[in-house]
């Protein structure tokens, strides 16, 4: 049971103590992203839309360091900051989820990391 921390510079350095993402027996489990640009180190947050494509483009690119894509996605969690901003939301997620759309939550939550508005985790499968 081989445990291998997955990270790129493509996404942002965590801003705590863990990994952008953990590899063990064929699953990969990709902490929460939010809306920080790796190369800029700007957080985006003038509107909603940019700020989940932000941090849906974070979770890509851990993803493609594991060599997997949207595709291998079976379960995730967005935790939004206002649930009043989910359509806006589930319609930038929904475009990555083309076909067979993994298991999902979404939750409100009082606050999020740096003051963000939304922030999404996901769990693949190779």
């Amino acid at each position: 049971m081989a445990r291998k921390i997955i990270y790129t510079e493509a996404a942002p350095d965590p801003i705590g103590p863990y990994s952008q993402a953990v590899f063990i027996n064929g699953m990969l489990f990709v902490s929460g992203q939010i809306a920080l640009d790796a190369f800029s180190g700007t957080l985006i947050t003038e509107n909603i839309e940019k700020e989940t494509l932000q941090v849906m483009e974070n979770i890509r690119a851990i993803l493609q360091e594991a060599d997997m894509d949207f595709s291998n996605v079976v379960k995730s969690s967005i935790f939004l900051s206002d649930i009043n901003t989910f359509p806006k939301v589930n319609e930038i997620y929904g475009k990555h989820f083309l076909e067979n759309p993994p298991a999902r939550e979404t939750v409100e939550v009082s606050k999020l990391p740096r003051n963000v508005n939304v922030e999404i985790s996901v769990i693949a499968v190779r």
